[in-house]
C-alpha cells in the first residue's frame, strides 16, 4: 500500500455506532490542492478519513477511530448517522460539475489496497462498501458512473454487478421501491432512489425509470444475499 501523508483535519467527533461501512466519494473541486484547503477548514465542516490524489499519493486527514463530517444527511440499510457506521475516501476528481472524467490508474492502484485493507481490519461486508450516491441520492451523484466499480466487485471488495440469470419480477413502479428499500437505499424520492441505482449497477443507461433490466439486476441482487425465498408469494402484493 501506498504511504501514508498525515494532513489533520480538525472536522471530526465521537462515533456512537461501529464502523460497518465504506463510503467512496470524489472531491468534485478543480484541484486536490483546494479539496484539501476544504477538508482541512473548521468553518466548512466537511472532511473525510482518507483522499486519495489522482497520482495515488494517500492523505489521511481523520483518525478511523474518529467520525468524520463526510456523508451529510444519508442513510443506509436503515441507519442513519452513516458518518457514524463509516470510514469515508474522498477520490479527487473534479466532478460533474467541473469536467468529470475517468478515474486514473495510479490513482485506482493506491485506491484498491486502501478499501483491501480498510475492510479487512473492519469486516465490512461487500454489499456496504458504497458511494455517496448510494446513501444520499437525491443530493448526491459522487463518485459516479465512470467510477470503476466492476474491478471493486471483481475483487470482492463490494458487489458485482449481477449479469447472467437476470429475471424480470414484473414488479409494480411501487413494488420496485419496495425492493430497493429492502435493499438498503433511501426511497424517498423515487426517481432519485432508482437513478442512484443505476449509476452503481447499470451506468450505460441512467434514466430514473425501473425497467425490465434495471428490475432483474436488483432481484438478483437481493437473490444473492437473502436466497431464493425471496421468489416465493410474498412479490404477489408487491
Amino acid at each position: 500500500m501506498s504511504e501514508i501523508i498525515d494532513c489533520p483535519s480538525p472536522n471530526h467527533d465521537e462515533r456512537t455506532l461501529p464502523i460497518s461501512m465504506l463510503v467512496l466519494h470524489y472531491t468534485g473541486m478543480q484541484d486536490a490542492a483546494s479539496a484539501i484547503a476544504r477538508l482541512t477548514d473548521p468553518a466548512a465542516k466537511v472532511s473525510s478519513h482518507y483522499l486519495v490524489a489522482e497520482d495515488g499519493q494517500v492523505i489521511r486527514l481523520v483518525p478511523e477511530e474518529r467520525r468524520a463530517w463526510h456523508a451529510g444527511k444519508s442513510f443506509w440499510r436503515k441507519i442513519t448517522d452513516v458518518n457514524s457506521a463509516s470510514i469515508g475516501i474522498e477520490i479527487v476528481n473534479p466532478g460533474h460539475e467541473f469536467g468529470y472524467r475517468p478515474f486514473p490508474q495510479a490513482q485506482m492502484d493506491a485506491l484498491v489496497p486502501l478499501i483491501a485493507d480498510i475492510v479487512q481490519r473492519h469486516g465490512i461486508e461487500p454489499a456496504n462498501v458504497v458511494g455517496h450516491s448510494d446513501v444520499a441520492p437525491a443530493r448526491k451523484q459522487d463518485p459516479g458512473e465512470l467510477f470503476d466499480w466492476p474491478l471493486l466487485g471483481k475483487l470482492g471488495l463490494a458487489l458485482k454487478r449481477p449479469r447472467h440469470g437476470l429475471q424480470d419480477p414484473h414488479w409494480t413502479p411501487g413494488g420496485f421501491l419496495l425492493a430497493l428499500e429492502r435493499f438498503g437505499y433511501d426511497v424517498s424520492d423515487g426517481p432519485a432512489a432508482v437513478t442512484a441505482f443505476q449509476r452503481r449497477f447499470r451506468p450505460e443507461t441512467i434514466d430514473g425509470i425501473a425497467d425490465g433490466e434495471t428490475r432483474g439486476i436488483l432481484l438478483r441482487l437481493l437473490l444473492h444475499r437473502e436466497g431464493d425465498a425471496l421468489l416465493e408469494p410474498r412479490h404477489d402484493p408487491i
